[in-house]
């Protein structure tokens, strides 16, 4: 692994988007198995009120997140932005944690956290703007490398509650912790993030309007492929949403096996995730983003259905071989669309996010509705499906910026 970290340890800026992803990632590994649960077990919510809070919360995230990207090109405030981000994470957390009550989490997780999607996708520019001062053929590694950094919580925190609630521990108790983490998050911004106008790469102002920016980031070529990743991003989180609550509603299975399979899945995914340099450039990335789905939506298709047997800790292979692929390309794709506006490619980032949240929400409320959550998986993974090989046929035709 010092081949791939050897950026990180040498460029302070890296070092702190791979500290602030490690800490995002341990926030995310401590939250995102649970809330679904957390919403009908704990709050109380219908599965569908749960999928309108999850419509809700992604509209604010991509507003927010688009808004906040144009503003980083056009004025180059990154820092500002990304305190403001680590703000509403700790905001949205610390009003459930102080209450406890269904009002509160509705409140926190439709309006409040999502105004901190942009944090994700401002990491990355960051490392792509301090990966601009190193020889090229390294950036592609740093890339995939900082999104293995954001994987590799998963395989030491999820074990860790595996252990907690197997002795007992409600729910409720992620919510200090990921307070926790996000304050750890907001501090360490304030500390460490380059103040805006004195960094060591160039980071010119967009010279773009507004209007511009959205007519750019709007093109319909552009739209169409971000649209076709949208699914494979909402494989991701319907993953989420299912895990856990077809774990908990398993015979025989429970809190500590939601913890104990995310974990497994995001340890496995993250050697897959360091050796993809060696393989990026002498594969098309669009092949690699189909055969990356394929894989996870073997996994994803076959969770509710083996959730009862021992063979459904089979899945964690193809779902880490997916998973490793279809969580770092889609991004690096959409990046390199945007060329050098960074903020710009986080947009397409959240735009992508926007469009899986919406066909995760929908497809779990009907899928749900219809037959359950093994209609809900499979859906997904056949729209996951469906959405890549679309990529990869509209890019064999056309230029993307074309």
């Amino acid at each position: 692994m010092r081949g791939p970290l050897r950026p990180f340890l040498q460029d302070p800026a890296l070092g702190l988007s791979a500290a602030l992803m490690l800490l995002f990632g341990s926030y995310a590994a401590t939250m995102a198995p649970y809330t679904s649960a957390l919403a009908v077990t704990v709050f109380g919510l219908s599965e569908r009120a749960y999928s309108l809070v999850l419509v809700v919360a992604s509209t604010v995230a991509v507003s927010s997140s688009v808004g906040l990207g144009i503003l980083a090109d056009q004025r180059a405030n990154r820092r500002g932005i990304a305190l403001f981000s680590g703000a509403m994470l700790a905001l949205g957390q610390g009003l459930i944690l102080s209450t406890g009550a269904p009002w509160a989490f509705v409140l926190a997780s439709a309006l409040i956290l999502p105004l901190s999607g942009s944090i994700f996708g401002q990491l990355f520019a960051l490392s792509r703007l301090a990966a601009s001062t190193r020889p090229e053929a390294e950036r592609p590694a740093i890339q995939a490398t900082l999104r293995a950094v954001f994987a590799l919580p998963w395989v030491v925190v999820l074990p860790i509650w595996s252990v907690v609630f197997q002795g007992g521990a409600s729910l409720m108790i992620v919510y200090p912790v990921g307070l926790a983490l996000a304050l750890g998050f907001l501090g360490l911004s304030w500390l460490f993030w380059p103040r805006d106008g004195a960094t060591r790469w160039p980071d010119p102002k967009s010279g773009l309007s507004f209007r511009q920016s959205l007519r750019e980031i709007g093109h319909p070529a552009v739209l169409a492929r971000v649209l076709a990743l949208g699914p494979v991003h909402g494989s991701v989180m319907l993953y989420m949403v299912v895990l856990g609550l077809v774990f908990t509603a398993t015979p025989g299975r429970g809190a500590q096996d939601v913890a104990l399979y995310a974990g497994l899945l995001g340890g496995v995914e993250v050697p897959f995730m360091l050796a993809l340099p060696r393989i990026i450039g002498r594969l098309p990335r669009q092949g690699m983003i189909v055969a990356g789905m394929v894989l996870y939506a073997i996994h994803l298709a076959g969770l509710p259905l083996l959730a009862e047997t021992p063979f459904v800790w089979a899945l964690i292979l193809p779902g880490a071989m997916g998973g490793a692929v279809i969580l770092t390309q889609p991004m690096a794709y959409l990046q390199d669309l945007m060329g050098t506006r960074p903020g710009a490619g986080a947009s397409l980032m959240a735009l992508q996010k926007l469009a899986g949240d919406a066909i995760c929400a929908g497809t779990f409320a009907l899928g749900t509705w219809i037959a359950g959550y093994e209609l809900a998986a499979l859906m997904g993974a056949g729209l996951a499906v469906a959405g890549a090989v679309a990529l990869w046929a509209m890019d064999r035709r056309a230029d993307p910026l074309a």
